[in-house]
């Protein structure tokens, strides 16, 4: 017989050894960031029905909800506030309130744990009363104003201690707007984690179960992007650049893993994945049902994360994660 000629990849593939030596793609504890809902009241701790193992908690809770993300190494965290509803307005007041719930968990945080990175979202629709991410007026988001109250939301936010903001809203023009509203109030050194890339996506329900945001009336269509348009992702990622964006966030991930690659070979920032709460939801569910092996799953899908583009990771799954990676150390 002639002796064949063909590549032996498998070489490379004979032992865990052998295939972690020529492993490409990590993933780190530093890697990810952590979202957690700060509600009003006192010892409250909700889980959320559509979201197992993710809870609304409340200030008091907060310190030792802190304590255990710490305690696996997780570096970052994001905080997204959840008023009651006789506090919301049409205005979104609480948002930008030196005592809204954002900037009080801020300041919880920094005050227990000064070295972590805390992310602060910025945004609307959870203060108004509308559920919109800017000011209603006769059925119609307005965009221009509501530049001013995100960039007053920013602010306080810095104020209160926030290392990072990052508005979700998708105005045009909101990463300049909040740029010049923290640099005309001192916050020069404060980075912009722009949800640049944020697709009208039905994987955010669980989400709107957590934060309490579904809009009153219709959708978030006019400003969130159409999940059919790829090259939109590149006009809308380069307009927050040329603002000022320090990083810019593709929101969904999994279903959105080439416009993640498409924004890395692009820009010369850090990407963020958002590995949204439908994503989260769909894979606790399938795990409790017995149909998938929860870590084999939740680590294959943020190394895809990694593996296309990402530099960051926000997920819910960041406690379980840095679990399993200390377990493989």
């Amino acid at each position: 017989m002639n002796e064949l000629q063909f590549n032996r990849h498998r070489r490379l593939r004979t032992s865990k050894n052998m295939r972690a030596l020529v492993r490409e793609t990590f993933l780190r504890t530093e890697d990810f960031i952590y979202p957690i809902f700060v509600v009003e009241g006192t010892n409250v701790k909700n889980e959320i029905s559509s979201m197992p193992g993710v809870y609304q908690i409340s200030l008091d809770v907060l310190e030792a909800e802190m304590n255990e993300v710490v305690s696996l190494g997780i570096k970052s965290v994001i905080l997204f506030g959840v008023p009651e509803e006789d506090h919301k307005d049409e205005c979104g007041t609480g948002a930008y309130s030196h005592n809204g719930i954002v900037q009080e968990a801020t300041r919880v945080v920094k005050k227990s744990h000064p070295e972590i990175i805390v992310v602060a979202d910025t945004c609307l629709c959870e203060y108004t009363s509308h559920g919109h991410c800017g000011i209603v007026e006769n059925g119609k988001i307005l965009n221009d104003e509501s530049l001013e109250l995100l960039a007053k939301t920013a602010v306080s936010q810095a104020e209160a201690g926030a290392d990072i903001i990052a508005p979700s809203n998708m105005m045009d023009g909101f990463v300049a707007a909040i740029r010049a509203g923290l640099d005309e109030a001192g916050y020069t050194d404060i980075p912009v984690m722009s949800y640049a890339v944020k697709y009208s996506s039905a994987y955010y329900g669980p989400f709107r179960d957590a934060a309490n945001s579904a809009p009153q009336f219709g959708d978030r269509k006019t400003y969130q992007m159409d999940p059919a348009n790829r090259l939109e992702a590149i006009r809308e990622a380069e307009s927050d650049v040329e603002e000022g964006a320090d990083f810019l966030i593709v929101k969904p991930s999994l279903s959105y893993l080439d416009i993640m690659r498409d924004v890395k070979n692009n820009f010369n920032l850090p990407v963020v994945a958002y590995n949204v709460s439908g994503e989260y939801s769909m894979i606790k569910a399938a795990a409790i049902n017995g149909w998938i092996d929860e870590k084999s799953i939740v680590m294959e899908t943020l190394t895809s994360m990694k593996r296309a583009g990402a530099d960051l990771i926000i997920t819910y799954f960041a406690k379980d994660a840095a679990r399993w990676i200390k377990e493989e150390q």
